[in-house]
């Protein structure tokens, strides 16, 4: 019941159409099953109707169909020589819902032609249905058998399958009509009935691939389409015909087996598909093999299950070195694969033999040979070549060596090359000459994999490698390195240390060693080049920079003379230890006190650059020679390191004092330090804390010093402030005279009028030699009042233009304007001239030169920077010609 719940399902039967092959014996019996295999069940969109809920009723009376879904022979006697296919109609329990589908029985065994049936398939034979009477039983005498139409028929068209008449057409006219999907329903009219006769036609040819089955109604009517009669239901089977041919679902195949296989090992499956009906011979296909190559070992290496299409192996042989690859022709043939009328197709089938380790390594050689010189490591120093015949790059090619015996110190291991499979012999530990001159190597190879079964080992798996050390001149070392020396600090210069030898491990080079310093920090030391003897130059001290932890270390260099030479290295380390030879100090150095005893003072200790036991506790005293310290100042111990110093009287006038103190460290013997320690006695307030001005009087200054430093730092105070209220009423005033013309910009001049054009020399006769430069003003002077011209100035006194005050208030700008306008509109000295102009007239023809002889540039290389330099008044023309390529 879940897996119903749960499948996704529609209601109805689980299928449309159902085929049975029956075995001929279960025919001697009354009863068989037949869709028990098939889980009939119904299902609707709300409810699950299981089988003991639902009615079924078969079209055909010879069957009939149980509760359960399985179908029995109603009598003795029925006839499966020609497959029946007939109407199984299921109604639930309310006998609301209903469904139908299609069983066609046939018998399992070869087809067989029957003698209604031609080339083209049995042709339908027309027959008569009457309607039922009034009184006659509908459910068992009123049976209408199925009628069968084969596909692809040739017609012709429309070509007739059954009559219908109904009993009443006696006694009244009536009109038959068909419904259904064929009818009225897509596909349309693919059924007919003559409406009068009653006799219905089929109109083109049938494809049961298209469609198998059809369920039409017929109906009977008078002439006032008043039914006459029950609908009755037919049932039109399309036969099925080979008109399909097989077809693979792929051209080509892929499948793979093991070499060496066993006959009957399953490869692959190709499968081909037949649209026919495959309860018939039409639809039922068998497989072959049609060709196989290459025929190696034989040409029958491989076999099909003719109704499954399993390909499996049927001799063994397969060698993957000798054929990797066989390539098989697979035909599938319906009609059970008779090929003589049956319909076939072809695929092909590739089938790759895949390798397995059936061919052991084998060593090209039964020994090897190489060499290596002392010392050296990562080196190959010998290859061994091997030879397998399985794939390559696979674990079953792929080689793994081992060395067996002769590296008992693990000085050598054994790479494969990924490339060619060779075994590269490499040093992972240096050999030394000295000790082992050669090396004999028993090596082994193998696969990443173990052998196949049955698959034995090669004879040639092992072989000998003989490896020789060459023998290299090596460094000195120094026997004893790093070398720990103990002395004390102090160490006069010529002092003999040490003595640093060092050792050639060429015994059978006969050499010799010099020594030489490779690092001194401090160039205290010295060696003898012979005898590696270490002499001190300087004094040792332990207090020197150059000595951490106590130890001080330097490097000696021991050099063979070999060919080339070679050298090493050995560092000798010095731990000095101490001596009393350095005083105490005194610290701090500085410190400040209230001039008022407090009972505070100032904490006091001391460092000593030695160790313990030449440091501490250290003794600080005041000196006896110095009475006012003495009188003056105290020491108080704290502990075994420090000490208060404090006034030993009530009150100190302030000042910078210098107190004396002497210290001694507790060294044997003790060493002493006379140091001074600056102290500052200033007035303190209510928390013991010095003030401003008694750390400055404390400093040196007096009273009148601090005044005068405060009234110099007011004064300085008031004239910033003065400055900057003088910048702030200046910028006022800027802002105020914003109306101002700012005297760069000031380009005014006369008022000049530029519009006043005449019209021509040919206008007027006038004499053009009066537009030329007179050589003299003698005629002008002479000239009575009338038209003059343009270049004439009126000899008459200059009119005065208004002077420009240098400040001017703004109020009076609009009366200066006035005024120089006033005076610019009544002097006549001022071009333009007040003269009569006509320029209306220009004559027939100039006494001027052309001007198209002037040589006008257009290439752009003239400069007009130069008109930025003749001022304001030509700012816009040297805008205009010297704004280069930004204009």
């Amino acid at each position: 019941i879940g897996a119903l719940l749960n499948a996704p399902c529609r209601p109805g039967f689980s299928q449309s159409f159902y085929t049975v092959l029956v075995p001929r014996d279960l025919l001697q019996g009354r009863s068989f099953t037949c869709l028990t295999a098939y889980c009939f069940y119904l299902l609707s969109s709300s409810h699950i109707y299981f089988i003991d809920g639902v009615a079924f009723e078969s079209s055909n009376p010879s069957f009939r169909v149980a509760k359960d879904g399985s179908i029995y022979t109603s009598h003795d006697g029925v006839n499966l020589a020609k497959p029946v296919q007939f109407l199984v109609i299921a109604h639930n329990h309310p006998n609301t819902h209903s469904w139908e589908t299609t069983v066609q029985l046939a018998l399992d065994g070869p087809p067989r032609v029957l003698p209604n049936e031609d080339a083209y398939g049995p042709q339908p034979v027309p027959f008569s249905i009457r309607f039922p009477g009034k009184h006659r039983r509908h459910k068992r005498d009123w049976v209408i058998p199925p009628i069968n139409v084969p596909e692809n028929s040739r017609g012709p068209f429309p070509q007739i399958l059954v009559s219908i008449r109904s009993d009443k057409d006696k006694s009244n006219q009536i009109r038959y009509s068909i419904t259904g999907v064929g009818a009225d329903q897509p596909p349309n009219e693919v059924f007919k009935i003559d409406p009068v006769t009653g006799k219905m036609f089929v109109t083109k040819p049938m494809d049961r691939e298209e469609r198998s089955f059809y369920h039409l109604r017929a109906h009977a009517v008078d002439m006032n389409g008043i039914q006459v009669e029950t609908p009755i239901d037919l049932y039109i089977y399309v036969i099925d015909m080979n008109d399909n041919r097989p077809e693979f679902q792929n051209q080509v195949y892929n499948g793979s087996v093991l070499e060496n296989a066993r006959p009957g090992t399953y490869v692959m499956t190709v499968t081909a598909n037949d649209a026919d009906d495959n309860a018939t011979s039409n639809g039922m296909v068998q497989y072959l093999i049609k060709s196989e190559l290459p025929h190696s070992p034989n040409s029958h290496l491989f076999t099909i299950n003719s109704l499954t299409g399993d390909i499996a192996t049927v001799a063994a042989g397969l060698d993957r070195e000798k054929v990797s690859q066989y390539t098989l022709i697979v035909q599938a043939t319906d009609m059970e694969g008779v090929q003589s009328y049956g319909l076939s197709n072809t695929a092909t089938a590739i089938i790759t033999v895949i390798d397995i380790n059936d061919n052991p390594p084998e060593l090209t050689d039964t020994t090897f040979s190489g060499e290596v010189q002392e010392n050296k490591v990562g080196v190959v120093v010998a290859n061994l070549t091997v030879l397998d015949r399985d794939q390559p790059h696979t674990p079953n090619w792929n080689a793994v060596y081992k060395i067996l015996s002769g590296d008992s110190f693990n000085h050598f291991t054994i790479r494969t090359n990924p490339e060619n499979n060779d075994g590269m012999v490499t040093v992972v530990k240096a050999v030394d000459y000295e000790q082992n001159r050669a090396f004999m190597l028993n090596v082994a190879v193998y696969n990443q994999v173990p052998l196949a079964n049955n698959i034995p080992s090669s004879m040639q798996h092992t072989a000998g490698v003989t490896i020789s050390v060459q023998d290299v001149n090596e460094p000195p070392y120094f026997l004893n390195s790093p070398k720990l020396i103990r002395f004390q600090e102090g160490v006069p210069a010529g002092t003999s240390i040490a003595t640093f030898p060092a050792k050639d491990p060429d015994i059978f080079m006969q050499q010799s060693i010099r020594y030489a310093k490779l690092a001194d920090p401090a160039n205290w030391l010295t060696i003898n080049a012979t005898s590696g003897q270490i002499t001190t130059t300087a004094i040792l001290d332990r207090e020197s920079v150059y000595v951490k932890n106590n130890i001080y270390e330097a490097t000696f260099l021991a050099t063979d003379n070999g060919y080339p030479p070679a050298s090493g290295t050995g560092t000798l380390q010095i731990y000095l230890t101490d001596v009393n030879d350095n005083p105490p100090t005194l610290l701090p150095r500085q410190a400040q006190i209230c001039e008022r005893s407090n009972g505070h003072g100032i904490n006091l200790t001391a460092s000593d650059a030695d160790t313990d036991p030449n440091v501490g506790p250290f003794i600080f005293e005041l000196p006896l020679y110095h009475t006012s310290a003495r009188r003056n100042w105290t020491i108080t111990r704290i502990n075994g390191d420090n000490v208060r110093l404090g006034l030993r009287i009530h009150y100190l006038e302030s000042g910078v004092y210098e107190v004396p103190i002497t210290v001694t460290d507790s060294g044997n013997p003790p060493l002493s330090n006379q140091s001074s320690i600056t102290v500052k006695v200033c007035p303190c307030d209510e928390n013991g804390d010095c003030t401003t001005l008694g750390a400055v009087a404390a400093a040196g200054l007096g009273t009148g010093a601090i005044i005068a430093i405060l009234i110099c730092i007011i004064i300085l105070l008031s004239m910033v402030l003065l400055f900057v209220v003088w910048m702030k009423r200046r910028e006022k005033e800027r802002q105020n005279k914003q109306l101002l013309i700012d005297p760069e910009d000031d380009v005014r001049d006369n008022i000049l009028k530029y519009d006043e054009e005449g019209g021509g020399e040919e206008d007027q006769d006038y004499d053009l030699s009066q537009l030329q430069q007179p050589e003299s003003l003698d005629h002008i002077i002479g000239k009575g009042p009338g038209v003059r011209r343009v270049d004439e100035r009126p000899v008459i006194p200059e009119s005065q233009y208004p002077i420009r005050p240098m400040v001017p208030h703004p109020g009076d700008i609009g009366d200066f304007i006035n005024e120089g306008l006033r005076a610019a509109d009544n002097d006549p000295t001022a071009p333009p001239y007040d003269s009569l102009l006509v320029f209306d007239y220009e004559g027939s023809g100039s006494t001027a030169g052309s001007v198209s002889s002037l040589n006008s540039s257009s290439t752009g290389d003239q400069s007009y920077d130069y008109l930025n330099d003749w001022g304001p008044r030509f700012k816009k023309l040297a805008d205009m010609y010297g704004g280069g390529d930004d204009d």
